[in-house]
């Protein structure tokens, strides 16, 4: 087999090289399934040219609902020729393309993955990305980080605004965080296992996973916000992400 080419976006520091949660979402599947690959690391700006360039399609449209949005990740399989973007429709190939490795989507569990996505969506990502987004730019490289703030400040406003650093003003955001994170634990409580997967895990563990990472990453490990996230529900949240250690090689 071919190694595998994996697209990602660069920190600007070795330990926070692999940060994004999209991005970490392959990288957490390519692990798991113990699959070869290589990174190539691209600027937030040079995105949608090296998508163009390997043939990767857009994945979503920009805010005028009209112009292509290329994105990250991106997959390139040699021995097939087969580019694939989104995460998604990544671990979908990586299922089809790979049987005989450890399964994303466990059969008869494809259908549910969705309904899981979308509410996660509202319930943890919506305010993680709130608490989390000035952090993340902080943690680009110059060309990055100028493409990013400028970028995010034109959909969702000032992001100091969005995350200001006193408590007392992101109170709500922190009680949406808590009980979508409670809410996911007593998923996790109704199958009786360690996982969303049961006993072992699934893509929408990986997804779980994936968010966690990036908010230990970009908010750092030492943090008073990481430190209050993996405080919620009697420190689940930290013990549910060492699970994944073993799948966090950023190139095997």
């Amino acid at each position: 087999m071919s190694e595998l080419i994996f697209y990602d976006i660069p920190g600007k520091s070795d330990a926070s090289k692999a940060w994004s949660i999209n991005t970490w979402n392959t990288r957490f599947a390519l692990n798991f399934k113990g699959l070869k690959y290589k990174t190539e690391w691209v600027e937030y700006p040079d995105i949608e040219a090296v998508c163009k360039k390997i043939g990767a399609g857009p994945t979503t449209t920009k805010s005028d609902g009209v112009t292509p949005h290329y994105t990250l990740p991106v997959l390139y399989d040699p021995s097939t020729k087969a580019v694939v973007p989104d995460s998604t429709a990544i671990a979908d190939y990586l299922d089809k393309t790979f049987p005989d490795t450890a399964r994303l989507f466990p059969p008869g569990t494809r259908a549910l993955y969705n309904s899981f996505a979308d509410e996660f969506e509202l319930a943890v990502m919506t305010p993680l990305f709130l608490l989390s987004v000035l952090a993340t730019c902080r943690n680009l490289n110059q060309r990055s980080f100028e493409y990013f703030k400028k970028t995010r400040t034109e959909a969702y406003g000032d992001l100091e605004s969005i995350t200001p650093e006193g408590a007392e003003k992101t109170d709500g955001v922190w009680s949406d965080l808590e009980r979508g994170l409670a809410k996911v634990a007593g998923w996790i409580e109704t199958g009786g296992g360690a996982f969303l997967g049961g006993e072992s895990p699934n893509y929408a563990d990986i997804r779980l996973a994936a968010a966690l990472i990036w908010g230990r990453i970009v908010l750092g490990r030492d943090s008073e916000r990481w430190r209050r996230i993996i405080s919620f529900d009697g420190g689940r949240w930290e013990r549910f992400l060492d699970q994944f250690e073993p799948y966090t090689a950023v190139d095997n």
